[in-house]
């Protein structure tokens, strides 16, 4: 049970670092803006210290400036998770919040959740429970010790709730809340500049696809990153390729000297969230390595190409818009030939990817949210368990 003292209005401090986080915290900030109880606390650790791969996806979110900045700057993972636990610990002392809100897997979200549980202070994991069980990604060992010291695990989807169920984690601390990234996505489609960004790039008559490349799998790898570019150059003969590259990605390819086609590969600088969803949402096909693209592409009926091994969104690939594909040029050429005559797809919207995630985060928090977690059978304990509801916790009133 969580000891939470009394406050008349209760404070979230909500944490983030890189640039996948920023679509997940916007609508939660929005949710408790317009909540008569809450105070919503935005940190940002600086963990993404290249402005072109952060400030121009926070203005674009109409976020405001963040209430704490860390700055803890770049360095090896350990270092950062040091320097967050260091410089955090101060903060969590200072400003008292009722909860701390960490969202999907990265550095930050680990080193903020150490931070929290050494003071006890309940942690709200949004994604938990999302599993690739590839234990060489750093993102999976993230996901998973901040899952095992989180008190309020908010997953989007049943796959997720399974994998926390047959690991041991209390069922009482599981909600299915769907996916806060398609409250995001919801939000900026009416605006979306479409036209003027194709025109921008030069494909407003032709189809074309989009790709994005930073997992150090793929791009620090000199075999596997000219095994992609030789795939990609073959897939630009058939469609123009707009590729927004990562700094890593695009200092690799100089530094292993690396050709791609740039006749029909356009690389572009790394874009703002409104721009990069005008691009994707009227593509013909997504090539990528990201986790929060493989949803997206789903959401807006945009075939996928994984360029992995494994997924953590394997609801993604239920929902028949994504597929994973070896990093080899005849399994990316073949891939994107069956993708492209295949033509247009439906959009695909999994349960509770409804746009109203973040209501149903404070519902959660409020203690006023009933999450029905489906039939499971935990094979790790051996036993049958069958869940039809429960209710959240006890409201924070800290």
């Amino acid at each position: 049970m969580i000891n939470i003292r009394k406050k008349a209005k209760k404070k979230a401090l909500i944490v983030f670092g890189a640039r996948p986080n920023y679509m997940k915290i916007a609508p939660i900030y929005r949710a408790m803006q317009a909540h008569n109880d809450w105070t919503p606390i935005l940190l940002n650790t600086g963990q993404h210290f290249d402005k072109m791969m952060s400030d121009v996806f926070f203005k674009s979110l109409d976020l405001p400036e963040p209430d704490i900045s860390l700055q803890i700057g770049p360095g090896t993972q350990a270092q950062q998770i040091s320097k967050i636990i260091r410089d955090i610990e101060p903060v969590l002392n200072s400003v008292d919040p009722a909860v701390i809100i960490v969202v999907g897997d990265v550095t930050s979200t680990l080193a903020s959740a150490i931070a929290a549980a050494t003071i006890d202070l309940p942690i709200a994991h949004v994604e938990a429970g999302l599993r690739s069980r590839d234990w060489s990604m750093p993102e999976e060992r993230n996901r998973i010790l901040t899952d095992r010291l989180s008190s309020y695990l908010l997953t989007p989807s049943e796959d997720a709730d399974d994998n926390l169920i047959a690991e041991g984690i209390d069922p009482s601390n599981i909600f299915c809340v769907g996916n806060v990234m398609i409250d995001t996505l919801d939000w900026v489609r009416p605006k979306l500049p479409i036209k003027e960004t194709r025109i921008k790039y030069g494909v407003d008559n032709s189809d074309y696809a989009v790709v994005t490349l930073h997992r150090p799998s793929n791009v620090d790898n000199p075999e596997s990153l000219a095994a992609i570019a030789e795939g990609l150059s073959a897939v630009a003969q058939r469609m123009p390729i707009l590729f927004p590259i990562h700094p890593r990605t695009q200092k690799n390819l100089a530094e292993f000297d690396i050709k791609l086609d740039s006749q029909n590969i356009q690389l572009l600088p790394p874009l703002d969230y409104a721009e990069f969803m005008a691009l994707l949402s009227s593509s013909s096909l997504i090539i990528t390595d990201s986790g929060g693209i493989q949803e997206e592409a789903t959401v807006l009926g945009v075939r996928c190409l994984t360029l992995r091994e494994n997924t953590e969104r394997p609801i993604t690939i239920k929902y028949g818009l994504n597929q994973l594909v070896k990093t080899q040029p005849n399994e990316i050429i073949a891939a994107a030939n069956r993708a492209i005559n295949a033509g247009k797809a439906e959009p695909q919207r999994p349960p509770l990817w409804d746009g109203n995630t973040a209501q149903r985060i404070l519902d959660v928090l409020d203690g006023n949210y009933d999450c029905v977690v489906h039939d499971v059978v935990s094979k790790k304990q051996s036993v049958s368990a069958e869940i039809s509801k429960h209710q959240a916790k006890a409201p924070i009133k800290r």
